[in-house]
């Protein structure tokens, strides 16, 4: 037997068209598998099962394509068969492989979307830190005096309450570099809280 005649044997037998339905059932299972089995606290080791069992089952599957024929009446070798009742059973396996696939289809759309809108909504949500409620931060003081060579006075302030704060071992305090950039005095003053991570300003 040449290699044109074996693939055109391979056809006849309807080698191909089970090839393809175990792949497309297989990756069913499979699917099923890593969905469901953890929803039911099923260990990962039956999920690799699975899968393993598929890989192992798919030559054997194929080796049953080529010798065995599905009728009727039952499995029978391929040679024991009428080539009308062949024809039957390709036809019906052909739709059988159409369903499946359009099955398969759905579960990946199905999948697709399911990931895209998981996705999209954790973008969408908000980053929540916890904000411990013994912390502070000391913003810049301004100096409101018409002499700005007095603006040291103002830093100094700062760095003599930033101190005594520290001493406080319970109290979590931001240092003055982390709040040199809010000396401009800003309008939200919680989104500033939420950016340093304190609950309390001064």
């Amino acid at each position: 037997m040449n290699s044109r005649s074996f693939f055109s044997e391979l056809k006849r037998r309807r080698v191909y068209s089970v090839a393809v339905a175990y792949v497309v059932v297989a990756w069913l299972l499979i699917q099923i598998a890593t969905q469901v089995f953890p929803f039911f606290n099923i260990p990962n080791w039956v999920v690799r099962l699975v899968v393993l069992l598929a890989i192992i089952c798919f030559p054997i599957a194929v080796v049953c394509a080529w010798a065995f024929e599905v009728t009727s009446e039952g499995i029978k070798l391929e040679g024991d068969v009428d080539r009308t009742i062949i024809r039957k059973t390709g036809r019906k396996l052909t739709a059988l492989i159409i369903i499946i696939a359009a099955l398969a289809a759905g579960v990946t759309v199905f999948r697709f979307q399911h990931l895209q809108q998981a996705t999209k909504a954790a973008k969408q949500r908000p980053l929540t830190v916890a904000i411990e409620s013994k912390s502070i931060a000391v913003l810049p003081f301004e100096n409101l005096s018409e002499e700005k060579a007095n603006a040291y006075f103002a830093d100094g302030i700062q760095d003599e309450i930033l101190v005594r704060l520290a001493k406080i071992a319970d109290l979590k305090v931001i240092s003055r570099t982390s709040t040199r950039h809010y000396k401009s005095a800003p309008e939200n003053l919680r989104e500033v809280g939420h950016e340093l991570g304190v609950a309390h300003l001064l």
